[in-house]
């Protein structure tokens, strides 16, 4: 379970009733674009067959062919009625990048309507562009709309993103806003989380002189607290904000969350049945409270809280996740397992049997490791390739690469065609230095799955570094760019192959957008020697610098380094790998 499953801020949607900010749909009713507005005049003989054909597909169900319809009629018309409709039908699509273009559209012909812009803010969180989301409510805010800054700004710390571009969008904001409250709580909850706390809260001190009225106010310093550790001032800051609004049961969460973890359990249990009575029903609510009570190490109110779930139609998987964790804590592995298997496919899945996994190979049952990993198999076959991996990582992890081995081989006799264990092969083979399996392996999965999107970037990006065959890496990288333009691998390996062709331009935009959507420090390395082939031995020093300080292992950035010994980072650079004295260009 993530260490930092609940806070007292980021329960807004779950305690208060606030509009989820994804983009994911519900399901369709029987016609899901009733709401949608009427479309009565304006056609030709053409656009009224195309109008009457989405529409009537759309009745159908087939609402993918209903959206390009309508999305071409409101092309045809410039009508923002027809862009919504595109847009409604889309959202029962799997196509995320229909939905985007047709709510785009929308936005573009009806720049004063708030939806649009909403969701396309969900768009981006649901693609991990937060600094497009962030854009979409920045939008949002100076056309006076409710924008839930904070709450965008919460959910992505919770999604460890790289903050400084988010701070930097909302300090820009700030300068021709600077009365915003919601972008100025937004800043100082990036601040704290960046590491500024005394800048936070000098912010925060500010705010308070103007705006002590606001219980959005007390509540962001009561979470900054807690996160600083400060679980008296905590409590304190919870109790003012309660007073301003008793009814508001983010307050009473925090109160709970200080008092638990300063210790205070028989206090802490008056906040949690008070929340238990008024919102029991809160799927996520008996988990989150449990968590707290296990980082602060007390199982049996955890435990407590937590089985009461299991009589529930609905277990929530996070559930069964806790409880094994819970039984392992206490040295009752088999009740651990139990529990773990117990989770269904879906959320929290992969997580349970990884942790049952671990759990046996940490004590050193193998036998039983590799067992688990064969039953469970047969138990989910469609998630045998998970579960494989999840084995082969435990086993290595443990020095036990031979009996790794054995375990993909039987996965692969029982399901020889499966491109996903025949893929994981071909990544073994070439970590155990065989680049000809590896390359046969991945050439036969083209042969049946010529749109393996990740077959085609892996022997293309193999080719690119281990050969100088670089026009076949090229055609085989630009294929699986097509299928999947926004792949920040494929963008990555796009980006090395113009490079190793000589195009240092074109590799570094490919780079650059690889680097946005995926910061490691495997892409940082090649956008960092590709700057540094033009001459920007700074930014690639200061990009090196960041990676290095990302992360303790580095293996690329190292090797980096030895062929280019004048990008190692200067001691004078600071925390975040940026020099003192230099303004360095976020990549």
């Amino acid at each position: 379970m993530p260490k930092r499953l609940l806070y007292a801020a980021g329960c807004a949607a779950l305690l208060a009733g606030c509009q989820s900010m994804s983009a994911d749909p519900a399901a369709p009713a029987d016609d899901p674009m009733a709401s949608a507005p009427p479309i009565i005049r304006g056609f030709d003989a053409a656009g009224l067959s195309q109008v009457l054909l989405s529409e009537m597909a759309g009745q159908r169900g087939d609402f993918h062919r209903a959206a390009t319809g309508y999305l071409a009629a409101a092309e045809r018309y410039r009508s923002a009625a027809l862009a919504e409709r595109a847009t409604l039908a889309a959202r029962y699509t799997d196509d995320t990048a229909l939905l985007a273009t047709t709510a785009s559209l929308w936005q573009q012909y009806a720049p004063d309507d708030s939806a649009p812009e909403e969701l396309l803010s969900g768009i981006a969180i649901d693609r991990g562009d937060w600094t497009g989301a962030l854009r979409h409510r920045l939008e949002l805010a100076r056309d006076g709309q409710p924008a839930r800054l904070l709450e965008l700004i919460e959910l992505a710390i919770e999604a460890r993103t790289p903050l400084a571009p988010l701070r930097d969008q909302l300090q820009a904001f700030l300068a021709t806003h600077p009365t915003q409250l919601d972008a100025q709580l937004a800043t100082a909850r990036l601040e704290a989380a960046s590491g500024d706390a005394a800048v936070a809260q000098q912010r925060l001190a500010r705010l308070t002189r103007t705006h002590a009225a606001e219980p959005l106010l007390w509540l962001t310093r009561a979470q900054i607290a807690l996160e600083a550790g400060d679980n008296a001032q905590a409590a304190d800051l919870a109790r003012r904000g309660q007073a301003l609004a008793p009814d508001d049961a983010r307050f009473v969460l925090a109160l709970a969350q200080a008092e638990i973890a300063a210790g205070d359990l028989d206090a802490a249990e008056t906040q949690v049945n008070r929340l238990l009575a008024e919102h029991d029903d809160a799927p996520s609510l008996r988990p989150g409270l449990a968590q707290l009570y296990l980082e602060a190490g007390a199982l049996d109110p955890a435990k407590r809280l937590l089985l009461p779930l299991l009589d529930r139609d609905a277990t929530p998987p996070a559930a069964y996740l806790l409880l094994g964790t819970i039984a392992e804590s206490q040295d009752e592995p088999d009740n651990a397992l139990l529990y773990y298997r117990q989770v269904p496919p879906g959320p929290g899945f992969a997580e349970s049997r990884a942790l049952a996994t671990q759990m046996l190979v940490a004590a050193g049952r193998l036998d039983d490791a590799e067992d688990f990993v064969r039953i469970e198999s047969l138990r989910h076959p469609r998630q045998r390739a998970l579960l494989t991996q999840i084995g082969l990582q435990a086993l290595d992890a443990a020095g036990d690469g031979e009996r790794a081995d054995a375990l993909l081989a039987d996965s692969l006799k029982r399901d020889p065609d499966n491109s996903d264990l025949l893929y994981t092969r071909a990544m073994r083979d070439f970590a155990q230095g065989d680049v000809d399996a590896m390359i046969a392996t991945l050439r036969g999965i083209i042969t049946r799955e010529p749109d393996n999107a990740a077959a085609l970037n892996a022997l293309g990006y193999t080719l690119a570094t281990s050969s100088d065959r670089y026009d076949e890496a090229f055609g085989l990288i630009q294929r699986a760019h097509q299928l999947e333009p926004q792949n920040p691998a494929i963008l990555d390996s796009l980006g090395w192959v113009h490079f190793k062709r000589g195009d240092t331009d074109k590799a570094l935009g490919y780079l650059r957008r690889a680097y946005a959507g995926q910061p490691d420090q495997e892409v940082a390395a090649h956008l960092a020697e590709v700057l540094a082939a033009k001459g920007r031995d700074d930014e690639a020093r200061a990009l090196v610098a960041r990676a290095i300080a990302a992360s303790d292992s580095h293996p690329d950035i190292d090797a980096l380094l030895s062929r280019y010994p004048r990008l190692t980072p200067s001691p004078a650079s600071d925390s975040t790998g940026r020099p003192d004295d230099t303004s360095v260009p976020n990549p």
